[in-house]
């Protein structure tokens, strides 16, 4: 049943029967109401966890003081680090997709935070190596890892079918084409 805007937790948001493109597909496709209702209330659920993760990552960060780059460097260098690899400050920039002099800054500041320590490179007598501080790991495994720990718990509870049918959904999602859509100006001419 359509309801009024506004009138839902977001419903309205993603409701196909609402969006030009999406009604005419909805009409095309022939689907049932029922049908279209499950495709509402998976798509609510989804703009449910994007707003929930967003939000644990936020707590996180805020409990440890921390950019969103800080962590995910953070996170990296201690993944990293237990799969035995030698974490390089360019290794951070190209993982973060930022330049060496803003990978220099951002570890300087996590440096005096206490957060890492650069050591001297076992290997290549040139460059340093990042390591995260034991303080800083034990935070991030008591907030991101307990967080992460909850998640996966609510994945083990699924079925190995409903298991491959999230990730059916979500790889179909992901591997849509990013399309870059032309200016407001171009398409009002």
């Amino acid at each position: 049943m359509l309801q009024a805007p506004g009138s839902d937790d977001g419903r309205s948001l993603v409701d196909p029967r609402r969006l030009g493109a999406s009604a005419d597909l909805v009409r095309e496709q022939g689907l049932t109401d029922a049908e279209v209702e499950e495709i509402v209330d998976l798509f609510s659920a989804l703009r449910r966890w994007h707003q929930t993760s967003a939000a644990h990552s936020e707590a996180s960060r805020r409990y440890m003081q921390l950019g969103e780059n800080d962590m995910r460097a953070i996170r990296y260098v201690m993944s990293a680090s237990r799969d035995g690899a030698i974490v390089t400050s360019t290794m951070i920039a190209e993982h973060l997709g930022i330049t060496g002099p803003s990978v220099t800054k951002m570890l300087d500041r996590l440096e005096r935070a206490g957060h890492i320590r650069r050591e001297r490179h076992p290997r290549d007598r040139r460059s340093l190596s990042i390591v995260v501080t034991p303080e800083t790991r034990a935070q991030a495994t008591a907030t991101v890892g307990a967080d992460h720990a909850r998640r996966y718990a609510v994945a083990a509870s699924l079925s190995s079918e409903e298991r491959r049918a999230a990730t059916k959904f979500l790889s179909a999602l992901a591997d849509l084409p990013i399309v870059e859509h032309a200016p407001p100006e171009a398409l009002a001419g």
